[in-house]
This record gives C-alpha cells, structure tokens and sequence, in this order.
C-alpha cells in the first residue's frame, strides 16, 4: 500500500518511539517506499530559544520572520538527514531540492509562512523507483524565485503532507497523540474505524468533535479535499501506538 506519512511531536523527540516509526518505515518500505512528511515544532523553539529569537503563533502557525526563518530552515534540514540516516535507505529533503515543493505567502502578519502550491511528483518517483524513501521537511521555496535569489518559507507540515498525498494519490497518515476520532471524547475504547468527510464536518459544526481534535481532523479532510483516497488519525505517542498505526489502526478518514 502506498502511503504518505505525516510524523512529528513526540513520535519525533521520545527515542524509542521514533525508533519504532524508522522500524515501522522500513517494514512498510519492503512492498513501496511511504513518503515521510515531518515538522519539528519542538527542536526549531528550542534553537529559537538558543538564539534569542522570539516566537509566537498566529491561528496556529508560528511566525517566521528572516531570522526565523534561517533557523527553521537549519533545524529542519539537519533533523531531516538524522531521521533519514536512522530510517536507512532514504534521503533527507527540502523544498530546496529540484523545486520539490513550491509555495505563495499567506500573508505579511505571518512572515514567511506559505501556503502548497506545487509539489514535484517525479523526485518522489525517482526516489522510490530506486528503493529509496523520500524524507521531506516541511519547507517550501517561494513560488516564482528563481536560482540563488528564491526564498524559503515555513510550510505547516500537515498541509505538506496532505498535498503530497492528494498530487501522488495516496492515503495520508497523520501520526498524532491521539489514538483517532472518538464517539465519546472521554472513553478510548468508543474509536470510530471509519469516518465520512461529510460525517466528520457534522461533528464538527455540532460541537462533537470539538477543541484539539478539529486542527487534526480539518488536516485529514484537506488531504481528502487534495485528492487522497483516504486520510487516517492514528497514535503517533508511543512505539506500540506507531506500530498499530502503521498496521492500520485508528480513524480512517474517506471522501463522500
């Protein structure tokens, strides 16, 4: 089954866990290569916080100004080889490489915050017809920069993924801390299997699905609106969570 894979949090700071998720990567990686999507929240505020450089969040994403901005680019770029070497037969990408993904601002208050506007399928080809697995850091070049003088921007992760996964056609997997959609916020036993696009937007506007789950299901919805066959929410906190996550677990997510 061909897979985009969206991981970050503490999937990507606890050892064991993302021991488990390069595990997990290569297993899956023995029948087609999945595409790993990350961000890496916690490691750009602590290198912010090193710098001196204050950050805030705006709707939900963080500020990047020019200064910002090279840090974030730094961090990512170097956690994206880490994770790519601890995988093994994968390479570590940004935006950078071969115009892999392009973005347009979202706005001045944001800074250097972009929105997808394209994704260069044929390098995620390539790479996976030669065994290897795409590692793509959630960094965009600037649509129409060219050579030296493009510009990057911070690119939300989710939307990487779920725009990743809606031009190659593939399922979306966002791993979160969170086992999937519940019937019952209060009970994890109540998990939904399956899950309508238009069923998740009721619950949402009916308060059902309420607080941090509406960023993580509206994610998975936009993968679905990109094009991906399916979106699904699975527990990304913990080794064993990944490990049923990438066995299929939690709430798949499908178009109407």
């Amino acid at each position: 089954m061909s897979l985009v894979i969206k991981y970050g949090g503490n999937a990507m700071t606890d050892p064991a866990t993302r021991a488990a998720v390069a595990a997990g990567v290569r297993e899956l990686a023995r029948e087609v290569p999945p595409v790993l999507v990350h961000g890496g929240g916690p490691h750009i505020a602590a290198a912010l916080d090193a710098r001196g450089i204050e950050h805030r969040f705006v709707r939900g994403l963080r500020v990047t100004t020019d200064e910002a901005m090279e840090v974030v680019e730094a961090v990512l770029t170097v956690l994206g080889k880490e994770l790519a070497s601890e995988i093994g037969m994968a390479a570590g990408l940004t935006g950078r490489d071969a115009n892999l993904l392009t973005a347009r601002r979202l706005g001045d208050e944001l800074g250097r915050v972009g929105t997808v506007a394209t994704v260069n399928a044929t390098v995620l080809a390539v790479l996976r017809a030669a065994g290897l697995i795409p590692v793509v850091a959630s960094v965009a070049l600037e649509a129409g920069g060219e050579g030296a003088s493009a510009t990057s921007l911070n690119v939300n992760a989710d939307e990487v993924a779920g725009a990743i996964a809606g031009v190659l056609g593939e399922g979306a997997l966002f791993l979160t801390n969170v086992p999937g959609v519940l019937e019952d916020a209060n009970d994890p036993r109540s998990l939904l299997s399956e899950l309508p696009g238009s069923e998740a937007r009721a619950r949402i506007a009916d308060g059902r699905i309420s607080g941090g789950m509406i960023p993580k299901v509206e994610s998975a919805l936009f993968a679905l609106g990109q094009g991906a066959p399916f979106a699904v929410i699975a527990d990304g906190r913990h080794p064993d969570g990944v490990a049923r996550a990438l066995s299929g677990s939690g709430t798949r997510l499908l178009p109407d």
